[in-house]
């Protein structure tokens, strides 16, 4: 088990937190079973945990069991009075200013949610009414700026990738940053952190004192991949459908890395929203890219999306091998294509409005045994619904890898059963199979990885 030295602590916000009303303080003060609570204390300790090498949710909550978090009320605002925390966090007794800001980060977030979830204008019925919610928690986190010119680049891959591809990631990254271009990841580590990393570098080259390094993350993910320190906008999503949607909102463009069965996941949203015929003339720059020593990886990931969805979902993306410079030039153009075409249709920059999300893709999947085994994996059905099935299928395999419940639900019941065509069983099977002999399930250095699927045709 993860065993690290504790420290005891009290905190206040660097800077200003908006005051939180008594029924707020108390909706998070302990109370044995308070749902809020527990979600808080569970995104705290892996901000606080920031820098571990485990990438399971279970084993970091199962190293600090008498971790507590305690919220107090004061004139000037609120205190966080931490017991039994992660001496990492600390510097010579002194909270590190990114964990800092990343920690009062998700106090906002959370305590917002559920205030908006109690907000009768709420409506997570319809399509206009979860992209409605997905608006309001972004601004909420002053992501949303207006009159800035489109450059937030999204960048997608794997928390556990080579050393070489690590390195080419922070290329691209650097790259990127020399146009003057920002970056937004799921804010772990790996393919989340590398980008940031070279985009600071070339930030520093050309005096961009501005250059923003945004992380979406959302509970059932966090712990598994605890934001890296360059992150300076932490925003927590209630759940993995509304942060993918935050993504393809304020992104304007995309570069997909090597990864595994969450990149694929992150892929198959996309192309699934892509495809929409709704969204066929809209410019949307998106490329796969890696290594030379990547170059294996990428086409069976591009051959697996031609024989599940076929040639109208590659020339979605570009795919591009070894050659940073040539990915950020090719970004640039396509945002400035985005750029053009919002100004035409006086949409704006900072979020996409325009683009069309099937309700398919934004209501939450729970993967559980069932519902894995249920998924509509067969060809009798729209192109873009088949890609939200794949990629409830990915998710699942996800949750089974890295998050508390999924690993849980796989220790009581066994591996999840995938059933669907042959002719996409296949595929699957071949990729998942890729995934586990170039360890991209998890992290090095552990114990051999366990499926926790099964691939039935």
């Amino acid at each position: 088990m993860l065993k690290r030295t504790k420290i005891n602590a009290s905190v206040s916000p660097k800077g200003s937190l908006e005051t939180l009303s008594q029924r707020e303080v108390q909706q998070l003060r302990e109370t044995g079973s308070g749902s809020v609570y527990r979600l808080f204390r569970q995104c705290a300790l892996a901000i606080l945990n920031t820098g571990s090498h485990s990438d399971n949710a279970k084993t970091i909550l199962e190293a600090y069991p008498d971790f507590e978090v305690k919220i107090h009320q004061q004139d000037r605002g609120i205190r966080l009075e931490l017991i039994n925390a992660p001496a990492d966090a600390f510097v010579d007794g002194e909270m590190i200013a990114s964990t800092r800001e990343m920690l009062f980060s998700a106090l906002r977030d959370i305590v917002y949610t559920q205030s908006e979830l109690e907000n009768k204008r709420i409506d997570l019925d319809s399509s206009e009414g979860i992209t409605d919610y997905v608006f309001h928690l972004l601004r909420n986190a002053q992501t949303l700026r207006s009159g800035v010119e489109p450059k937030m680049v999204v960048c997608w891959g794997g928390h556990s990738i080579s050393t070489e591809e690590y390195k080419y990631t922070k290329k691209v990254g650097h790259e990127l940053g020399l146009r003057g271009l920002d970056i937004c990841t799921g804010c772990g580590p790996g393919v989340m952190k590398g980008p940031m990393k070279g985009a600071t570098i070339s930030h520093a080259k050309q005096r961009n004192l501005k250059g923003r390094y945004l992380g979406l993350t959302e509970p059932g993910i966090i712990a598994a991949e605890a934001p890296n320190p360059i992150v300076n906008e932490l925003v927590i999503l209630p759940d993995i459908e509304k942060r993918l949607e935050a993504f393809v909102r304020v992104g304007h463009g995309i570069i997909i890395f090597p990864g595994g069965a969450g990149t694929a996941e992150e892929f198959l949203y996309l192309l699934g929203i892509l495809t929409h015929p709704d969204n066929q003339d809209l410019p949307f720059p998106v490329i796969l890219t890696g290594p030379k020593s990547a170059g294996p990886y990428l086409q069976q990931l591009h051959d697996f999306i031609g024989a599940t969805l076929g040639e109208a979902a590659q020339q979605r993306y570009r795919m591009i091998v070894n050659d940073p410079a040539e990915v950020a030039r090719e970004m640039a153009v396509g945002i400035k294509a985005v750029r053009q075409f919002r100004r035409e249709r006086n949409d704006a920059f900072h979020f996409n409005w325009l683009l069309k999300i099937d309700e398919s893709f934004q209501h939450p999947f729970e993967p559980t045994h069932e519902a894995m085994a249920s998924l509509n994996l067969t060809r009798e059905q729209p192109l873009h619904h088949l890609a939200a099935n794949l990629r409830r299928a990915f998710s699942g395999i996800v949750a089974g890898n890295v998050k508390e419940n999924g690993i849980r639900l796989i220790e009581e019941h066994g591996p999840y059963e995938i059933r669907g065509e042959t002719t996409i069983m296949r595929p699957l099977d071949r990729l998942l199979q890729a995934f586990v002999e170039q360890h991209r399930m998890k992290l090095p250095g552990g114990s051999a990885y366990e499926p926790c699927y099964r691939v039935v045709d």
